[in-house]
């Protein structure tokens, strides 16, 4: 068979690609550290926050650590031994209970890996930022983004390493391509426990550091919001890092990981018309939409007189116009076959969707939380009489605020399920429809 065609070259597209993201997120680190840290005083708050911050991931990881080990057992146990086995398992008793055991292990290592990354670079990505702020919008606007890129490729790789590797793993082990994605369910999980304590241990944590903070500095010290001088403000912003930085970290993981997980098992469902390709393919589109946000990063930047969302913006385009070449690419070369000769163009459209559903998000937050629009204004002209009618009005813009991207969900739901099942019609049943949801979340994520 011509190597290009074989299952090989997909899986050294996807593994190349993530490697070429780590490296490129360890340049991103090696360019941030190389900034300026500002002064003496600007370190000395940047110190606390960043030994804060250490400390309470270290001995929230050091929790976490020890209950994956505790279910990982228990999984073991109750596949092994207790789970009744049947003919349509994808394993044995024991491989079965050792895959998805070993699954769950390496996607909560994976999870920890890229949440703690995530959260390192953050907390001194901070004081540079602040430093580059004081002289240059467009240096503090660089640093700060690509700052946070580094979480989001070791998201994205690491997932996709995890994944990828357990699959190649198992398939080197003679499993077949089709019941494989069956006995690496254990990884969604294992992120999704990790993203569980990480994303509520720290947000608990940080929302009561800070409404200790404005109790005690606002209300009964007089003292203007996170000013230095209140000790509790140094809780709040290790709060911040711990529970957006890191806690954010795993729970996107876990997205990517799952919905890469469940992309592949409602692809073994077209393997008549896909063979293994339909399988892979979800692996293929994540990868390139890599590269996509490489390039997105790389190019922001702008004028000491613009608004830095401009900048933003010209990136998310650049990066959603070349992940839907790619994802037409991926989709043409593994969505094409003699049975479904144009299911690929309705699966393109199906990504097409995702990505506008996410650009659509982005306007949608925008309107909402910036202050040149009516919403915020509203709240700010409603604080003019007080706090009562500020408590009402922000309740109700909160409330208003939801209604538009349900509308947008559900719309895109039933477009990419209906063109799903368009793509392999009514012989596919269900199947084609859902794939073609699946299709459009790996558009959006």
């Amino acid at each position: 068979m011509d190597f290009i065609h074989s299952m090989k070259f997909p899986f050294i597209i996807v593994m190349g690609i993530s490697l070429i993201a780590l490296a490129v997120a360890f340049w991103l680190i090696e360019w941030v550290m190389a900034k300026d840290t500002g002064t003496d005083a600007m370190r000395k708050i940047s110190d606390a926050i960043k030994a804060g911050a250490e400390a309470y991931l270290r001995r929230q990881n050091i929790t976490i650590i020890t209950l994956s080990g505790v279910l990982s057992v228990v999984i073991f146990v109750l596949y092994a031994f207790v789970r009744k086995h049947n003919e349509h398992d994808p394993a044995g008793p024991m491989a079965l209970a050792l895959c998805t055991t070993a699954s769950f292990v390496a996607g909560a290592a994976c999870s920890l890996i890229a949440g703690y990354i995530g959260m390192w670079v953050s907390i001194r990505t901070n004081i540079r930022t602040a430093a580059a702020a004081r002289t240059s919008l467009n240096d503090a606007l660089r640093i700060a983004l690509r700052g946070g890129a580094v979480a989001g490729l070791f998201v994205c790789a690491m997932s996709l390493i995890g994944v990828g590797g357990l699959f190649i793993i198992l398939k080197l082990l003679g499993f077949p391509f089709e019941k494989i994605p069956f006995m690496i369910v254990g990884y969604g999980f294992g992120a999704s426990f990790v993203a569980l304590f990480a994303q509520l241990g720290g947000g608990i944590y940080t929302k009561a550091a800070d409404v200790g903070a404005d109790l005690v500095g606002k209300v009964e010290a007089g003292i203007p919001e996170d000013d230095p001088r209140n000790p509790a403000v140094i809780a709040d912003l290790v709060g911040d890092n711990v529970g957006d930085c890191a806690g954010r970290g795993a729970d996107l993981f876990e997205s990517t990981a799952a919905e890469n997980i469940g992309a592949m098992i409602l692809g073994v469902g077209l393997v008549p018309y896909f063979g293994w390709k339909g399988v892979v393919f979800p692996l293929v589109a994540r990868a390139l939409g890599i590269l996509a946000s490489i390039c997105g990063v790389l190019v922001v930047q702008t004028e000491e007189h613009e608004d830095p969302m401009d900048a933003l913006n010209i990136g998310y385009y650049l990066t959603s116009f070349l992940s839907a070449l790619g994802f037409a690419g991926a989709a043409w070369w593994m969505l094409r076959s003699e049975a479904a000769p144009n299911a690929w163009i309705y699966y393109t459209t199906c990504g097409f969707i995702g990505i506008l559903t996410a650009q659509a998000f982005v306007y949608i937050t925008q309107y909402y939380t910036e202050y040149k629009y009516r919403p915020v204004l509203s709240i700010a002209d409603a604080s003019k009489t007080g706090p009562a009618t500020n408590v009402i009005a922000g309740i109700a813009v909160g409330l208003e605020c939801t209604a538009v991207p349900i509308i947008v969900i559900s719309v895109a739901i039933l477009a990419s399920f209906k063109l799903g099942v368009m793509a392999l019609g009514p012989a596919a049943g269900l199947t084609g429809g859902l794939f073609g949801t699946a299709v459009a979340t790996m558009g959006m994520l």
